[in-house]
């Protein structure tokens, strides 16, 4: 009960700092937030997390596939296999 009350209070003292904020600062902190996620060098970065990210949840795949029932890592090979070069639910490739 505690962690739900102190959750409602923040959202309301967010919708009140932000209703006093108004539309102005909502358009700066977004265009903001769109030249970050623009900048090459944060996009570079990105990208590589996500290879890295990937490379490291296939040898884990591969290691784990060892140990689990043929059925299991049937299934996770054919998930994996769906998802490759495909536009995932939010329209955006997996690259």
């Amino acid at each position: 009960m505690r962690y739900r009350l102190t959750f409602i209070i923040g959202a309301a003292v967010g919708y009140v700092l932000g209703a006093r904020a108004g539309r102005e600062r909502y358009e700066q902190l977004r265009k903001g937030a769109q030249r970050v996620a623009q900048n090459p060098a944060v996009r570079n970065t990105a990208e590589s997390a996500a290879q890295n990210g990937r490379a490291m949840t296939g040898k884990a795949l591969h290691t784990l596939g060892e140990r689990m029932p043929a059925s299991v890592s049937d299934r996770i090979r054919g998930l994996r296999e769906k998802g490759q070069g495909s536009e995932d639910d939010w329209g955006t490739t997996n690259t």
